[in-house]
């Protein structure tokens, strides 16, 4: 008999886009290996960066929030499995799909932390230090409530996997480590990219809708390009990013050699041509899809401890780690100029691809963790009194909260 799958999408996937949208391309590709049934719903407007997810035989469908339709939909697919894209669909949901289909294994897939993001954010704004009083803030209430509410919640790096069991006492069998799945580097691809001769410029990238992507473009536009450029005077960086706003397209200056390009539609294609990548993000979470991008095409980078948090484990970077802005400039240009740094920090990039992102062994785990809780699923919730707890008082609140704006809405 076939599985049945329901995701309940925060936004329509735009894998060209964002990190989130290749992220849920490899969930889907992993659950239809497994040759789960897979419709993708989602009550966001559709926009033209979309991927039409019907092309890979996904039915899509349009939902409504604080809207009983929901209730119908959902009760005639009846799906074995429901994952929630980011806790805020969960919160919309959960209690819906809780009480029409409450056999159906409850899975969140948290992107990243979101109260971790906007807690750091919320430090930088402040010009203060990190700590548990910015990260115990009001998303973190709403996010750990969210997780405690579903069966298992999909974490994508460990940096976070730790802040979850350390600060917040989440326990282990409510948590799978699950980061980017990624197919491996084969020799052919790497003997056909670009050499160091070959390339040239610097390569910036990110999704302008995602705050810590345009910080980190003035970052660089104000402070860090301006002292690469003393020691490059002919070297240029393209900026790529979907969504780029007027304040973004005013960072523009050719002057300077800082050219705003937009939106990239072959993301390799510019970043196999590129020789060194700059990610100086100041605050964020999760893990950063432009390092991956960077690392595939054997572009080495050169970040900040943020952008680098959760990427390498053990390994070696795939280029410097520095959060000073004069160290950074300077270990850019290194990069830049140096070819057998270069080259070194090129290999280290297609280890951390093979060894720390390997589709295959993430998928075996990760479908035999959602096989063994699906066979004792009763016993699974039992264990966690703190979520039934949590599901019974969100049903009461939401629910009732959302009758009432259905009913207003009429």
């Amino acid at each position: 008999m076939i599985s049945k799958l329901l995701i309940i999408g925060h936004v329509w996937p735009e894998p060209r886009s964002s990190a989130a949208g290749s992220r849920m391309m490899q969930l889907i590709e992993g659950f239809q290996k497994e040759d789960y049934e897979i419709i993708f719903a989602s009550a966001c407007t559709k926009s033209d960066n979309a991927f039409d997810l019907s092309e890979i035989g996904i039915v899509q469908a349009t939902i409504e929030m604080n809207h009983s339709s929901f209730d119908h939909f959902i009760k005639s697919f009846k799906p074995d499995v429901v994952l929630f894209d980011r806790f805020m669909t969960e919160e919309q949901f959960g209690w819906r799909v809780a009480e029409q289909c409450p056999n159906a294994l409850r899975v969140l897939d948290t992107e990243d932390l979101h109260s971790l993001r906007k807690g750091r954010e919320q430090a930088f704004k402040d010009g203060a230090t990190f700590d548990q009083s910015y990260l115990f803030n009001d998303f973190a209430k709403r996010e750990m409530a969210s997780i405690y509410r579903c069966d298992l919640s999909l974490i994508i790096s460990e940096f976070e996997m730790e802040v979850l069991k350390s600060d917040f006492k989440i326990p282990d069998f409510l948590m799978f480590y699950l980061p980017f799945q990624i197919d491996h580097v084969s020799e052919e691809i790497m003997k056909n990219l670009p050499t160091f001769n070959q390339r040239q410029d610097f390569i910036t990238i990110g999704n302008f809708l995602h705050e810590p992507n345009y910080n980190a473009a003035l970052y660089l536009k104000e402070t860090i390009w301006p002292l690469i450029k003393l020691q490059l005077p002919n070297a240029k960086l393209h900026v790529y990013g979907a969504y780029a706003s007027q304040k973004v397209t005013q960072l523009h200056q050719d002057a300077s050699g800082f050219l705003i390009k937009g939106y990239a539609k072959d993301v390799h294609k510019v970043m196999a041509n590129a020789k060194v990548c700059l990610a100086p993000l100041r605050f964020g979470a999760g893990l950063k899809g432009k390092l991956v991008d960077a690392m595939l095409n054997g572009t080495p980078c050169a970040m900040s401890s943020i952008a680098a948090e959760g990427m390498f484990g053990d390994l070696k970077p795939n280029g410097c780690v520095e959060d000073d802005p004069h160290g950074f400039a300077e270990q850019a240009v290194q990069l830049y100029q140096e070819e057998m740094l270069w080259k070194e920090k090129q290999q280290h990039g297609f280890t951390v691809i093979q060894e720390r992102f390997n589709k295959a062994t993430f998928h075996t785990l990760f479908f035999k963790t959602i096989s063994a809780i699906m066979v004792q699923l009763e016993e699974h919730r039992h264990e966690n009194f703190t979520g039934q707890m949590l599901q019974h008082h969100a049903l009461q609140s939401t629910k009732y909260m959302s009758k009432w704006i259905e009913e207003k809405n009429r």
